[in-house]
């Protein structure tokens, strides 16, 4: 929804155990046969015996877990057959349902989400949330209820259903409106309320509520004082566990959503406060954590076992069942359920805890982009600065004081910027674009239930890089240590790049340190900074990632280019540099297949070629002029042909300055061709 949020994965969560053990086996195993399982299941769906409906509830959770087997749930109506189940009289089997369409919601992606919208799942979602609402304040239980109590109480239903709102509103708008419109809001504050009985609960309402509070301003006027206190409260929470910490950190980013309905008097208390939590949370050392908590796991188990040695030596095998299975991990009793948060998988104490921190510090990071790009310009603004038409009248050279310049920095408020840099926020996010504790990544990786996590610590990488990007655009060069502290940065970055051979192989990293390079560089070339990268690195870090299929990566890659070229155009010595750096804009701009790229890598032959000897003599031993007045008819054609149907708005506009620009552009290389030949 935000523009600067990453949709997170989100593991499916339903692992059934009991009595439908079997039947998830063989929804499992029918892999191979789609069509056969999803229909087996559905039909015992409108089973009369409570058990067989949660068993088949069971298999499906299981089932769309199966990518292949999706098409076959949509075919036979699925949603529409799970849905009304919600509000079947077993609680065991709504509890059921509500993990089976959690699990194809986070399976299935925008599309699944959207048609789960269309099939109308909102209506008895929706009325179950408010049927378990009213069920927390019921003291009146009928005996069915009071037997199923500790397996299917209301709480429990209620994170399963709260958890399937949440990936329905992450993924469709519709399912936002309705969400306004039907009044959830006070229905999930009031599961939030109960976040000193129930982390479990508060964490999955905090997600739901970060996602559904961003740029919606229809929702916000619903938001009154008593429940801004609920948040406030969450949020100031004293108790300082794993877990709070990661609901704290989720309800900070609700807060920072709601910043427009807060009274501004309060404004600089709370942008502080958030910040503080923020800070706090990016303190944590997360491989120190992953390296104690596994270590604290492995202490446990041994105890356990040897207690439960023990107990069999003196009192013989028939005691093992009486004794509290809690205590003794691999022979714990079988639970029907175990439904818990998104984030917060079915596992042991000391996993769930370490992956609270590390959503924790993932969200922190991202919380902190959307600090930096709250403030937007305005479209006259975006307009103005995606164009370089200065005047006619700079013929002569129009593009000399480009110098590969990047959008102008946005403005942050006084109270904003403070807060950053009195809770050290741009020290603490560069720590965060490490690598990965080495330890921890050997410990996860010889430990499958751990194994999970060292994707969770390379994706708090790439968050760091991206937030850097953002503060080096946003922040001046003092308050991000001073010139030294740049020059140390880009040698990190230089020194995260090449320690990964085959860096070009990971989109996501190599998207996130290119943006954030891309950002270093300009900020240090704009003030006569020294640049750490010899040109030959950034040749075969720009030759590697030109290759890759992100867009992001290539528009960066020839960015980096576009600003570094501009400064050595200006140096002596340099003749060589330039022209390959020359060949290598011409044949991305008149091969890559994306205009978007094109474009940028035209933008930086003309930032590389703008002005400076050395750059005159390469553009023509290069024939840079006759490439591009060959290509120019191509370009203007492309942008006619295949504009309108694959690029945005936004993207048309900056590609029709680029074209305005190429024109210019061979005019004035015409006359540097015309005085440096005659």
């Amino acid at each position: 929804m935000g523009k600067s949020r990453t949709k997170r994965f989100k593991r499916p969560q339903f692992s059934p155990t009991g009595n439908c053990q079997a039947e998830a086996a063989a929804a499992e195993n029918g892999e191979e046969d789609n069509d056969g399982p999803a229909a087996e299941l559905l039909e015992k769906l409108q089973h009369p015996t409570a058990e067989v409906r949660e068993c088949a509830c069971a298999g499906l959770a299981r089932l769309v877990q199966q990518k292949p087997v999706l098409p076959a749930l949509a075919r036979r109506d699925a949603v529409r057959r799970l849905g009304p189940l919600l509000l079947d009289p077993s609680l065991a089997v709504r509890e059921t349902a509500a993990g089976a369409l959690r699990n194809l919601s986070a399976c299935g992606g925008f599309e699944i989400c959207d048609d789960m919208v269309t099939k109308d799942v909102m209506t008895p979602l929706v009325a179950l949330l408010k049927e378990c609402s009213a069920g927390l304040d019921s003291n009146e239980m009928s005996p069915q209820e009071k037997k199923d109590q500790s397996k299917n109480s209301s709480e429990n239903i209620a994170n399963e259903a709260v958890n399937v709102l949440w990936n329905i509103c992450e993924c469709s708008s519709r399912a936002v409106s309705i969400f306004n419109k039907e009044g959830c809001l006070e229905i999930v504050l009031k599961y939030l309320s109960r976040f000193s009985t129930n982390v479990d609960l508060a964490i999955s309402v905090a997600h739901c509520l970060q996602t559904v509070t961003e740029d919606n301003p229809e929702l916000l006027k619903s938001f009154s004082a008593t429940a801004l206190q609920v948040l406030e409260s969450a949020m100031l929470c004293p108790v300082s566990s794993m877990e709070y910490i990661l609901l704290k950190t989720l309800v900070a980013g609700t807060i920072w959503n709601l910043k427009d309905v807060i009274p501004s008097k309060s404004q600089a208390e709370i942008i502080n406060a958030i910040l503080k939590i923020l800070s706090e949370v990016l303190e944590m050392d997360a491989g120190e954590i992953v390296i104690q908590m596994k270590e604290a796991e492995t202490q446990r188990l041994k105890t356990a076992a040897e207690t439960e040695e023990m107990l069999k030596n003196v009192n013989g095998d028939d005691l093992i069942e009486d004794v509290e299975m809690e205590e003794i991990p691999h022979k714990r009793k079988v639970r029907r359920k175990n439904f818990v948060s998104d984030l917060l998988p079915p596992t042991d104490k000391e996993l769930r805890e370490t992956i609270a921190v590390l959503t924790a510090q993932q969200t922190a990071l991202e919380i902190v982009v959307n600090m930096c790009f709250s403030e937007d310009p305005s479209d006259d603004e975006w307009e103005e600065l995606s164009s370089s038409d200065e005047s006619d009248a700079c013929m002569e050279n129009p593009f000399s004081e480009r110098g590969g310049q990047l959008l102008s920095p946005l403005c942050l408020s006084h109270e904003i910027h403070s807060a950053l840099t009195n809770c050290f926020i741009p020290q603490k996010v560069f720590e965060k674009t490490a690598s990965p504790n080495n330890v921890a990544l050997d410990i996860c990786s010889r430990n499958p239930t751990w194994k999970p996590l060292i994707r969770k610590m390379n994706t708090i990488q790439c968050r760091a890089l991206v937030c850097l990007q953002s503060l080096v655009s946003l922040l001046d060069v003092d308050h991000l240590g001073g010139v030294t502290a740049l020059q140390t940065l880009a040698q990190h970055l230089s020194q995260l790049l090449f320690s990964q051979p085959d860096f070009a192989k990971h989109d996501d990293f190599l998207e996130a340190i290119s943006g954030a390079l891309r950002a270093l560089l300009q900020t240090m070339a704009s003030k006569n900074i020294s640049q750490c990268m010899t040109p030959d690195q950034l040749m075969a870090f720009c030759k590697a990632g030109i290759h890759s299929s992100n867009i992001g990566v290539r528009v960066n890659v020839v960015s980096i280019l576009g600003i570094t070229g501009s400064v050595l155009a200006k140096e002596a010595g340099t003749l060589e540099t330039l022209k390959t750096t020359g060949r290598f804009l011409l044949e991305v701009a008149t091969k890559d297949p994306s205009l978007v790229v094109a474009g940028e890598a035209l933008d930086a032959v003309f930032d590389v070629f703008a002005d400076g000897e050395e750059a005159e003599k390469a553009s023509v031993q290069i024939k840079l002029l006759s490439a591009l007045k060959e290509f120019q008819p191509v370009f203007k054609m492309k942008i006619r042909k295949e504009g309108r149907g694959k690029y945005s708005p936004d993207q048309l506009c900056v590609l029709d300055n680029v074209k305005m620009n190429l024109r210019r552009f061979v005019a004035y290389q015409e006359t540097v061709e015309k005085r440096l030949t005659s």
